[in-house]
């Protein structure tokens, strides 16, 4: 198969509190995108990177102060989208992200840090074009981090994921789209497909506009 280019690629990022189902969510939608004709890079963060391992590793007994994560977090990011993002969007390739930049906006911004100092703190990270968030209530986050037999960590708590719940919700960001994450996974994925029709029409035809040519590519990796 053919696989379509986007020119500039497209850069989707998946967030919302823990358990909302982004890992799920992200596998999910690259698959539809792929058979569509898409080629798709499918990235996480914090990423399996140096900076990212170490930040992982602390989750479970919080030793890092919020400063400290924010540093990690940012170290970890640039060489993410140095050595991935900005080259696969270069390609034209979908990019689908399981947590970016505004993950650490709301939790470290939960912890107390300026929201603005770090959405300024990440302005070399490149915006998505399609910013989904899964909105979900953390005792319903909860529970289905204990049903996949996980112990929740010291960020897993309801009242720090609903301080972080308002402010994934207060993020003015372009592109941004609220999914209501309470739904079955097969309901959350066909509202995040028509989302990413519509962010890949918008893409397209910022090419030229919506020549022969262009809704040809569009009806393609639209197909569901």
């Amino acid at each position: 198969m053919i696989k379509e280019q986007i020119p500039g690629g497209l850069l989707i990022a998946i967030e919302g509190i823990d358990g909302a189902g982004k890992t799920t969510l992200a596998q999910s939608l690259a698959r539809v995108l792929e058979a569509a004709g898409a080629r798709v890079v499918l990235g996480k963060e914090p990423t399996n990177g140096p900076w990212g391992t170490r930040l992982r590793q602390t989750a479970a007994t919080g030793r890092l102060s919020p400063e400290q994560e924010v540093e990690f977090l940012l170290h970890d990011r640039r060489q993410h989208v140095e050595e991935v993002i900005q080259p696969a969007l270069a390609r034209g390739d979908v990019v689908i992200l399981d947590r970016y930049f505004p993950s650490m906006v709301a939790y470290q911004g939960a912890a107390g840090l300026p929201l603005d100092e770090m959405l300024h703190a990440n302005d070399f990270a490149p915006r998505p074009n399609l910013l989904l968030l899964l909105d979900l209530a953390p005792e319903q986050g909860l529970e289905r981090i204990r049903a996949r037999g996980d112990k929740p960590n010291h960020f897993e708590t309801a009242q720090n994921l609903e301080r972080c719940r308002v402010i994934f919700n207060q993020l003015e960001l372009p592109g941004k789209v609220v999914i209501d994450a309470s739904q079955g996974e097969a309901e959350v994925l066909r509202d995040v497909h028509a989302a990413t029709v519509a962010a890949l029409a918008r893409r397209i035809a910022e090419d030229g506009g919506m020549n022969a040519e262009n809704t040809r590519k569009l009806e393609r990796l639209s197909a569901n």
